[in-house]
């Protein structure tokens, strides 16, 4: 019978949940493991597995036990204590809610564990995205620079400035809008978003940027604060008095450390304190500007009275009392021993109006630019004046002068921070009722409504107030007032209470913003040296990070310029934003699936276009200043890819990383590699011992010098046995070779398999390893040293196999006898060489071995010699004249020597090692008889090698030992010399005869060879021979290795080589 189902209509999700009766509060300890970090949700570690991107949402150990309603479930009951069911999978998804940005306060740790009263976000839109953005954005700029700006540059000029910097806001704004509303966005807002959406490195890199912007953005709000109260509002506060009574940089320097301190000491307090003057802040900025567009609707009706004086054409820093004054009277105000200059006495004293007002038509002069040098009086161009030449020092006291020489790229520079502060609304991402509806919306109304109010400020001052006053900056012609308050209705007060009071929130803002981000990126772990700022109060304020914000703010207060500090920070910020274009444009051009935004208005045109503009700036701001900021991001970038704490966070700069690898992949098998890139890419076959390591390390060592990093390196090694019953076993062999590849500082790949022979998982590793174009060409293995004393043939049959497979693959094979004996990465070969046997040519890898491993500072001193080997017709002169020009013509240093070898008689010692072995061999056939038979042939063997016939003499023991060790092979040589001793030699000819004559051959060439080889190179520090082949009948595989053992014998450190089969060398360019 189907089993049946019923559906039960549920009303919403906390009806259906209290029906259930499983509606619980939902511990934050729980979802939250560690509640220390912002990443909490995706870098949780297991002890003994790779890391793993955990879920709040997935069933933990922790849960409880789950409860089955009946029998409908019975089918998925094994999966369900690993996957939650979809009800309590919802159940988890209504009760949780983002940690908050950390400026409200924590409740008191209970049983050591922290835990935080989390409430459910209220604000909207408007409240939590859109006026905090346009706080951030309208500042400090508006109302001290933005005049200056204007007259220096002109309408035209700043209109583009604006334009320009609005529209890399915007554009930005657009990427980061894509980015937040594409899944949950938790505390820590912009610097979260980039480094889960550009992995680690790039998040630190951009985090900390984005951390010494806002930084410095404290730096330059304080730096306004003091200006305007120095200034404008108690010019008498000053302590170090100038030339003329006024401020000076140590004033500055001074008022603004103890402005610092005391902003400090509010925000350490407590930052609810900041939080509840938010809102009278931002009601002195709104204030300001609904003041300046009354001033300008005024001045259409009513124009202000508000006049300055122009001595010629030159703007005077104050007001002359009487309207006709002649410059005797205007040559009072300065010092009386003062002496004319021959402009003033040529010049009259000429008042205009400050502010003509909408229709003064001043407007066509403030079209174009009047960039000036430092040090230059201000001047009204189309003013009439008798020229004179110079400018006396004394006059100083009553010309307005540029205090630094300005021109179009310092203005950017200086106006770019005013629109900053986009990221207000993602930093509080946590606060917000909906986010991913709140971010986007808020965040570009706020850049419109801003974009708007600059762009109109640049228009109407333009057209409003006189060139003269506007590139006056501090105000000196205007009694000591703010430019942009002449202009404000009722009175300036407005605006320079409203900008004293706006400087001084967008300072404490930075100043607990900045910490907090600070802290963010400590806990994340990415960058160790940083993780002492990770802690703070009980209350989880971050102290150490406030007084770290407290230092680095200090050096911008030091700089005691506005202008000077400014550029600083738009380079840090149009950094932050490139990567958050480039961002969302990697992960649109990716199409990760993953990446579902609901924000549906971007394209990657649109983000590359705003990281392109974002470059410009920089570069167009400061040049130096931003290559010094690609340089600290680099630094930092390149600190945590080799030093930083590793991470996964599903970064798109990986999945760029694979489209990349793929791409080169399916490229490098559309063509065959040519000779010239071919290089040994090797797969390296290592052997485990019982506890999982590695048990011939210098062999990595050997790679390492052979490789210098290059090409592809596979470590390899198997296991015998299941994968269900031996997965563990793996996962700590493949953790043994990464520890073994790093102690050796080489990159490459390593991969354990499981089989269920030696013989077989080695097969699939020289079939299957690598990956399209990048697989290897070449294996790399240890020489078997015990084959001998192996109780069973395994050995030898998995080494000579292995030998046939990668023949058979078309591919080279290396093979290091005495691999311990190799030297380690600390050793230096000061003298010595290094020898190569060519017998016969199989594609030149033996001459470029040589060559590869004298790049290495081990061998580097060692010189190559190159042996080969002249038969009886071989004119051996010609050879090396030969050998000499093919390796002149390879382009290697190489010192060339032709050993003749004659035809000889076989020795007698040949006849003796060849019947050693196949007595060895056809010993090792027994081991597949049974006892008797085994025991029976063992004896037949003892007799013959002892020259006793008589089967009577002895019975034969009951036990008989198998394994033919170096000790019995002695002592059996021996007695069998012992009976040559009364004997002549030649009466073992009858046994000689009955051997095979191939083997023979195969030994005497062995032995001979060998005997060459040890004479030449017996004190050479590496000897690469050519590596024989086995034979093709399987049959005499027992014999193989000992004509190996042979020619390797009385030799400590050996490379046999046996090429692929192509060419991997060349004489052409």
């Amino acid at each position: 019978m189907p089993t049946s189902f019923t559906v039960v209509p549920v009303e919403d999700g906390n009806n259906s949940a209290n029906a259930a009766g499983e509606s619980k509060p939902i511990s934050l300890s729980k979802i939250f493991k560690d509640g220390d970090g912002v990443d909490n949700l995706q870098e949780s570690h297991s002890d003994d597995d790779a890391q793993k991107e955990t879920s709040p949402f997935i069933s933990s150990d922790d849960d409880r036990e789950p409860s089955y309603d009946g029998k409908n479930m019975a089918l998925f009951e094994e999966e369900m204590d690993s996957a939650p069911m979809v009800s309590s999978l919802l159940n988890k998804l209504a009760n949780y809610t983002n940690l908050t940005q950390g400026v409200r306060e924590h409740e008191e740790a209970e049983d050591g564990v922290t835990r935080v009263a989390v409430m459910v976000p209220q604000m909207g839109t408007f409240i939590g995205v859109y006026l905090p953005c346009m706080q951030n954005i309208l500042g400090v700029i508006l109302f001290l620079r933005l005049t200056w700006i204007v007259g220096t540059a002109g309408i035209l000029e700043s209109f583009a400035i604006v334009f320009m910097c609005c529209i890399c806001t915007l554009l930005t704004a657009i990427s980061m809008s894509a980015i937040a509303t594409n899944g949950v966005v938790p505390a820590g807002g912009s610097y979260y978003m980039i480094s889960r959406a550009l992995g680690p490195e790039f998040g630190g890199a951009v985090g900390l940027s984005l951390y010494l912007g806002t930084t410095f953005a404290g730096s330059l709000y304080i730096l306004g604060t003091i200006e305007i109260l120095l200034l404008y509002i108690v010019p008498t506060a000053s302590v170090f008095k100038g030339d003329n009574g006024e401020a000076t940089p140590n004033d500055m320097r001074v008022l603004g450390t103890c402005c610092l301190l005391l902003m400090a000491l509010v925000v350490f307090v407590g930052v609810k304190y900041v939080n509840k003057l938010a809102l009278v802040f931002l009601s002195c900025v709104i204030l300001s500007i609904m003041a300046t567009y009354a001033g300008v609707i005024k001045s259409i009706i009513d124009p202000p009275d508000f006049n300055v004086y122009l001595l010629g054409n030159r703007s005077l820093k104050m007001e002359v009392i009487k309207n006709n004054s002649s410059t005797a009277e205007v040559w009072g105000l300065c010092s009386p021993n003062a002496t004319y200059d021959e402009y003033f006495t040529l010049n009259n004293v000429t008042e205009i109006r400050a502010v003509p007002g909408l229709l003064g038509g001043v407007i066509k002069d403030n079209l174009w630019n009047n960039y000036g040098q430092a040090g230059e009086p201000i001047e009204k161009k189309n003013l009439p004046s008798v020229p004179a030449q110079g400018l006396s020092s004394d006059n100083n006291c009553i010309y307005v002068l540029n205090d630094i020489t300005s021109y179009f790229t310092l203005l950017v520079g200086i106006y770019f921070p005013s629109v900053t502060g986009i990221m207000a609304g993602s930093n509080r991402s946590g606060d917000l009722r909906d986010g991913q509806r709140s971010i986007p919306v808020g965040t570009i109304l706020a850049i419109l409504t801003t974009s708007f109010i600059y762009m109109s400020f640049v228009v109407l001052f333009g057209a409003c107030i006189d060139g003269v006053v506007l590139r006056d900056k501090f105000g000196y012609s205007v009694k000591k007032q703010p430019v942009i308050g002449i202009l404000a209705w009722p009175s300036p007060l407005v605006i320079v209470i409203g900008s004293f009071f706006s400087c001084c929130g967008a300072g404490l803002q930075s100043l607990t913003g900045a910490p907090r981000l600070l802290q963010a990126i400590a806990r994340d772990g990415i960058i160790p040296f940083l993780q002492v700022f990770g802690h703070g109060k009980a209350n989880g304020e971050p102290t150490w990070a406030l007084l770290l914000t407290v230092g680095i703010c200090e050096i911008g207060i030091l700089i005691a310029s506005v202008d000077n500090v400014a550029p600083i920070l738009s380079m840090f910020f149009l950094m932050c934003y490139l990567f958050v274009n480039l961002a969302c444009a990697v992960q649109t051009l990716l199409r990760t699936p993953n990446w579902r935004p609901r924000f549906k208005f971007y394209h990657w045109t649109l983000s590359f276009l705003g990281m392109s503009l974002c470059l410009s700036l920089m570069f167009i701001c400061s040049w130096y200043y931003a290559l010094v900021a690609i340089m600290i991001a680099g630094c930092i970038y390149k600190y945590i890819e080799y030093r930083g704490a590793e991470k996964e966070w599903g970064d798109g700069i990986r999945g760029l990383s694979l489209n990349a690898a793929r791409y080169a992949l399916v490229r490098l098998e559309e063509v065959p590699l040519h000779t010239k890139n071919w290089r040994p890419q090797l797969l390296v076959l290592c052997k485990l011992d019982s506890e999982l390591k590695v048990k011939h390390p210098r062999l990595l060592t050997f790679i390492s010098q052979l490789k210098a990093g290059k090409g592809l390196t596979i470590v390899a090694s198997v296991l015998e046995g299941t994968y269900m019953s031996r997965k563990e076993d793996a996962k700590t062999g493949e953790q043994s070779l990464k520890a073994a590849l790093a102690a050796e500082r080489t990159k490459g790949f390593s991969h354990v398999i499981v089989s269920s022979s030696l013989r077989d998982g080695f097969s699939i590793l020289i079939q299957a390893a690598g990956l399209g174009g990048m697989k290897h060409n070449t294996v790399l293995m240890a020489w078997p040293a015990g084959w001998k004393q192996a109780r069973d043939s395994s050995a030898r049959r998995n080494f000579i196999e292995t030998v046939r497979e990668t023949t058979s693959a078309q591919q080279a094979l290396l093979v290091a006898k005495n691999i311990d004996h190799f030297p380690d990465n600390q050793e230096r070969m000061k003298e010595g060489t290094i020898d190569v046997w060519w017998i016969v040519h199989d594609g030149g890898l033996l001459m470029l071995l040589p060559f590869l491993l004298s790049q290495h500072k081990v061998w580097r001193k060692c010189k190559m010699r190159i042996f080969t080997v002249a038969q009886m017709d071989d004119n051996s002169i010609k050879m090396k004249k030969d050998l000499q020009m093919f390796v002149y013509q390879l382009r290697l240093d190489a010192k060339v020597e032709v050993v003749e070898m004659h035809d000889s008689d076989i020795s007698a010692f040949t006849y003796e090692k060849t019947l050693v072995m196949e007595q060895r061999s056809q010993m090792l056939k027994q081991m597949h008889l049974s006892r008797t038979e085994r025991e029976r042939e063992a004896q037949l063997i003892h007799d013959l090698n002892t020259g006793s016939h008589d089967k009577a003499a002895g019975a034969t023991s009951n036990q008989v030992h198998m394994t033919w060790t170096k000790d019995k092979l002695l002592n059996e040589r021996n007695k069998q010399r012992e009976g040559m001793a009364v004997k002549d030699m030649f009466s073992m000819k009858p046994e000689w005869e009955n051997l095979n004559q191939s083997n023979v051959r195969r030994m005497h060439t062995a032995v001979k060879l060998n005997e060459v080889v040890v004479k030449k190179s017996k004190d050479s520090q590496l000897v690469l021979l050519n590596m024989p082949g086995p034979p093709k009948n399987k049959n005499g595989d027992e014999n193989y290795m000992e004509f190996l053992e042979v020619l390797m014998e009385g030799l400590d450190r050996v490379l046999l080589v046996r090429g692929g089969g192509r060419e991997v060398i060349t004489i052409y360019s």
